[in-house]
């Protein structure tokens, strides 16, 4: 199959996207690795304008709403970055059974590397109304409310929702108030 039909389609409004690690494998139940992505949309955040509006991190996958002057090039920074540093983290610790499923699982295509962590494509959906936005950020707090992992969205670590609580959350997110 080809690239995704999903794409930034209006750049400098926020769009919904979804990562996903190759394989479904649970990288993110280690939080050393979860700080690695917080850390890449902190600087994203700092040097690229990116506006992060809701984010959750589920063990395998992450979902978040953002925009930013070149959305396409954040996204692609982010998984770049972001595998390129899981990646030395899992060679640092010796994780030879994770490492070799990514090797495995690596597209053909990819020559150019020994290992793939992301699955290609983000699904890119516009968030073209308020009523879309807020459609898409409670879909990202109640994740793992839906998934029996917490009885309150708030009580997920690895999520926006509690910056929409009114509690401090682990990284900064741009509120969106209808």
């Amino acid at each position: 199959m080809g690239r995704s039909r999903y794409v930034i389609t209006e750049p400098e409004k926020p769009h919904f996207l979804t990562c996903t690690v190759l394989e479904w494998l649970p990288l993110f139940t280690r939080p050393a690795l979860v700080d690695i992505l917080l850390d890449c949309w902190r600087y994203q955040q700092a040097h690229q304008g990116l506006r992060l509006y809701g984010y959750v991190v589920l063990e395998n996958h992450l979902h978040f709403v953002a925009q930013a002057p070149d959305l396409s090039k954040c996204v692609s920074g982010f998984k770049s970055f972001t595998a390129r540093q899981i990646i030395d983290h899992l060679e640092d610790r010796g994780a030879e059974r994770l490492l070799e499923r990514l090797r495995f699982a690596k597209r053909a295509h990819k020559d150019d590397r020994v290992y793939q962590l992301w699955q290609e494509g983000s699904h890119a959906e516009l968030v073209y109304s308020p009523a879309v936005m807020r459609e898409k950020l409670d879909y990202i707090h109640h994740n793992p409310l839906k998934r029996g992992y917490v009885d309150r969205a708030e009580h997920w670590r690895y999520s926006s929702a509690r910056n929409y609580a009114g509690q401090a959350g682990l990284i900064e997110v741009d509120r969106w108030e209808a």
